[in-house]
C-alpha cells in the first residue's frame, strides 16, 4: 500500500514537475529576459538645432530629467547643427563610449528639407527597434492628432548601444523619455550586449 502510494505520488508529483518545469523555465526565461538589464543607464543626449545652446535647450533638459528620476545619469550632452555629418558623427562618436549605454536625439525628425536626424542615424543601426517609432506615434496622437504622420521618430541598435531618435518639441521628448525610453533602456542595453 505504501509502495502503490508512493508510486503514485511519485507519478503526482512527475506531472508537477513537468508542468512546474515548464513554468519554471517560462519564469526562468521571463526572468533570464531580464538578467542582463542595466541597472544605472549611462544617457547621452543629443540635441539637434541650428539655434538652440546647452543653456537654452527645454527638450534635452526634459529628457535630462527623465532619466535621473529613474536612476540614470546623464554622462554627456551635446547640441549638434542640423547637418547630416554633424548628427552622424556626433552619434557614432557617443555610441562607442564605455560610458555611453544609450543615445537620445531630439529634433530633426521631421520633413523639413533640414530635418536629416534620421537620415544621418539610421545607417548606423545594426538592428532597427521599428516598435519604439510605432508607440511613440500612438501615444502622441492622444495630444497632436494626425500630425503623428509628419514625426519620423525612430530607434535601432548601434554596435550594442540604443539609440532613441525624438522630435525636437519640449512635449514629444519628455513623452518620449518618460513613457518609454527610461522604462526599456537598461533592458535593451541590457539585452544588445549579451554575448
Amino acid at each position: 500500500m505504501s509502495d502503490h502510494g508512493h508510486e503514485g505520488s511519485d507519478d503526482h508529483r512527475g506531472d508537477d514537475r513537468d508542468h512546474g518545469s515548464h513554468d519554471h523555465d517560462h519564469h526562468e526565461h521571463h526572468d533570464d529576459h531580464h538578467a542582463h538589464d542595466i541597472g544605472d543607464v549611462g544617457y547621452a543626449i543629443v540635441t539637434v538645432s541650428s539655434s538652440r545652446s546647452i543653456e537654452d535647450d527645454p527638450s534635452g533638459d526634459a529628457i535630462a530629467t527623465a532619466a535621473e528620476d529613474t536612476g540614470g545619469e546623464v554622462v554627456t550632452r551635446e547640441v549638434v547643427r542640423d547637418s547630416y555629418d554633424g548628427v552622424q558623427g556626433s552619434v557614432n562618436n557617443l555610441v562607442d563610449r564605455d560610458d555611453v549605454d544609450c543615445v537620445v536625439t531630439t529634433g530633426g525628425t521631421g520633413v523639413t528639407p533640414d530635418d536629416v536626424t534620421v537620415e544621418a542615424v539610421e545607417p548606423l543601426f545594426d538592428k532597427r527597434l521599428p516598435g519604439f517609432g510605432e508607440l511613440f506615434r500612438a501615444l502622441s496622437r492622444e495630444e497632436i492628432g494626425t500630425m503623428v504622420v509628419a514625426t519620423r521618430a525612430t530607434a535601432g541598435v548601434a554596435g550594442d548601444v540604443p539609440v532613441f531618435c525624438l522630435p525636437g518639441s519640449e512635449n514629444a521628448a519628455r513623452l518620449g523619455a518618460e513613457e518609454i525610453i527610461t522604462e526599456q533602456a537598461g533592458h535593451l542595453a541590457g539585452l544588445a550586449r549579451r554575448e
